[in-house]
């Protein structure tokens, strides 16, 4: 980890319950709204509680020389991380996949504040294992598993990094319009989008959209292949599904044209907020990222 003493970032995001609070005003409030549809608080409060336990947990970890600082998962991209950082996202599998695009190389241990509950995918520990974690990553003798990604490009230095998967479509219910090309096959397709998915991600969306279509891909996280998906093509006089389903390998790319007048979007990981905009005549190329995640294991 070099010469400084590590920083330690506590990754986690907003809890049911605060959600809930902010937008009730008072507990009371919303209390009386999840009454109202037959719903009770007692569900919320306790996984409040894990996740409060959890995170001032981990903060009494932190050796006293070190330095830590907790950042929610809204302000990840006001966030600058440093090449010392341990990231320790608090949470559920998904933070993780939020957490990938922002880092380089810097070690993440995934803590779960239920490991009971957890799918035990990406947050593999529970916050009783961070001490010994924590000093094993600070000498880099620590068992790290190189998580592969993918990365569009969508021109003028437009890029967007994934862990799980990449989205490519419109941002409402209408339907995609683009022209797919990949292995000197082409195709215009007009479908719900298309879903380009890691080994990781194949675990997340692509998994439903696999037993769906029945279109199965064994892709192992750390290796550098990527499958995609066209979701629901649609057949007609002028659109096609033959490229419903594929791979990407090392050195090859996919490469999706858009033919959509306003509303395309490339996103990442789900979230929608943080888009690439994909309007008519934008080309995007789609491949292996030259990154990967650093997943302590």
């Amino acid at each position: 980890m070099g010469s400084l003493n590590p920083r330690v970032v506590l990754v986690s995001r907003e809890t049911e319950y605060a959600a809930l609070l902010a937008k009730h005003g008072t507990r009371g409030q919303a209390e009386f709204f999840l009454s109202s549809r037959g719903q009770k608080m007692a569900e919320l409060d306790e996984r409040e509680a894990l996740q409060s336990r959890a995170l001032a947990a981990a903060k009494e970890i932190v050796p006293a020389d070190w330095s830590f600082v907790h950042v929610l998962r809204q302000d990840l991209n006001r966030f600058l991380f440093r090449p010392e950082d341990i990231v320790v996202p608090v949470g559920q599998d998904g933070l993780v996949a939020n957490i990938a695009k922002y880092l380089d190389g810097q070690p993440v241990i995934g803590v779960s504040p239920d490991p009971a509950s957890s799918e035990n995918v990406l947050i593999r520990h529970g916050v009783d294992r961070l001490p010994k974690l924590l000093k094993a990553a600070a000498n880099a003798d620590i068992d790290i598993q190189a998580r592969a990604m993918v990365e569009a490009n969508a021109g003028d230095g437009l890029t967007l990094l994934a862990l799980n998967e990449i989205f490519i479509g419109h941002r409402s219910h209408q339907s995609a319009r683009y022209v797919v090309q990949v292995d000197g096959s082409e195709e215009f397709q007009s479908s719900s989008g298309m879903i380009i998915a890691t080994g990781t991600g194949l675990t997340g969306w692509a998994k439903s959209i696999m037993t769906a279509t029945h279109r199965t891909f064994e892709i192992a996280p750390e290796e550098r292949r990527a499958a995609f998906f066209a979701r629901e093509p649609w057949p007609s006089r002028t659109s096609g599904c033959d490229i419903a389903a594929g791979e990407i390998a090392e050195q090859r790319q996919l490469s999706v044209l858009s033919r959509m007048n306003e509303g395309g979007v490339i996103f990442a990981d789900g979230i929608e907020q943080d888009f690439l905009p994909f309007d008519w005549g934008t080309q995007a190329q789609i491949a292996l990222a030259e990154r990967r995640l650093s997943l302590v294991v």
